[in-house]
């Protein structure tokens, strides 16, 4: 906690220096980078003395690259690391590949010190794989859900744009960053201070953990049509063992004809077709970025036949999964 008084432009607050560690991984995107360090850095400049300090480091001590193709030099590597009071991981979008065991066995010692452990885009692949969102409430961005709900099946994991629980803080990404970090310096520095960093970054309002991610082409749906929202939220939380369109509409408490013309007035498609994408959406993913067999891609995405999946997999996006799969490897290789 901390004591706040008034000192003209500037916020007495009492706090003690906390020391966070940045771990930056290669093709780490800018965006949550910039949020969490110009957040510290304008805490500092509110608070009586400095609220944060900062160090860059990346898995291998290596300067690392963004995604947007900026070099960043960085301090040294994680193992490195000694006393410290938080350690947040910026991460690529594709850190569900990532397995190097000293990264992994380095977060371990660092939780068993006690150090609050974090993310703020796709880290939370890392933790996971380090059994150490276990016993935690997590979030990742949209995108990551399928594949993230499908190799972690036992964690608590919401669609909040972050979560905050105890010694663990993750995030989806983007400028949510900004929105957990206010969270963590409202906990050391005071309401005060983070309400001057909201104002001085033009953010109306700081974004609770109760606040959702919208889902791409969601983002007017709820001012729009709330009952819609309601029904696609519950299309996309029952994937593996779809809803009928009655049920759907009987939750949502509407008819089906009125669900019908709902999704044909702001999706111009039915309710059958569009849950039916969302299944191919998820099905994509986990095709992509996990090693699931094909079978276990089709279940996991609600298709009972194979061959309906495949079938119906091909009149979306014109190759079969098999052929999806290949091609992404050729891709990348």
């Amino acid at each position: 906690m901390s004591t706040e008084t008034l000192s003209g432009n500037r916020v007495t607050a009492r706090v003690n220096t906390r020391e966070t560690v940045l771990v930056l991984f290669d093709q780490f995107p800018l965006i949550p980078f910039s949020c969490l360090v110009d957040c510290m850095r304008t805490a500092n400049r509110y608070a009586d003395g400095q609220a944060y300090r900062w160090h860059l480091v990346s898995p291998d001590g290596v300067p690392v690259l963004s995604s947007s193709g900026v070099q960043v030099a960085v301090e040294g590597s994680l193992q490195d690391v000694g006393a410290c009071d938080q350690v947040l991981l910026i991460a690529t979008n594709h850190s569900q590949y990532f397995d190097d065991e000293r990264t992994l066995r380095k977060l371990e010692a660092l939780d068993r010190k006690g150090i609050m452990l974090g993310s703020a885009s796709s880290g939370s692949f890392v933790l996971a794989r380090a059994g150490l969102l276990d016993g935690y409430r997590c979030t990742i961005h949209w995108e990551n859900l399928p594949v993230f709900q499908e190799l972690y099946p036992h964690l608590e994991i919401t669609r909040n744009i972050y979560e905050i629980d105890r010694r663990r803080a993750t995030c989806s990404g983007g400028t949510a960053a900004l929105d957990m970090m206010l969270n963590l310096v409202e906990m050391d520095c005071g309401h005060e201070v983070t309400r001057r960093i909201s104002q001085m970054y033009q953010h109306d309002r700081l974004r609770t953990p109760d606040d959702q991610q919208r889902m791409e082409g969601k983002y007017d749906l709820v001012r729009l049509s709330p009952k819609l929202a309601q029904a696609i939220d519950l299309m996309q939380n029952n994937i593996e063992d779809p809803l009928s369109p009655q049920e759907v509409a009987l939750h949502v408490g509407v008819s089906l004809r009125q669900l019908e013309r709902l999704f044909k007035k702001y999706r111009d498609t039915t309710p059958q077709r569009y849950y039916l994408r969302l299944r191919l959406e998820n099905a994509r993913q986990l095709l992509l970025y996990t090693s699931r067999s094909g079978l276990d891609v089709a279940i996991a995405s609600g298709f009972s036949s194979h061959s309906h999946f495949i079938k119906s997999y091909r009149d979306v996006y014109g190759r079969t999964p098999r052929e999806e799969r290949v091609s992404d490897m050729a891709r990348l290789s």
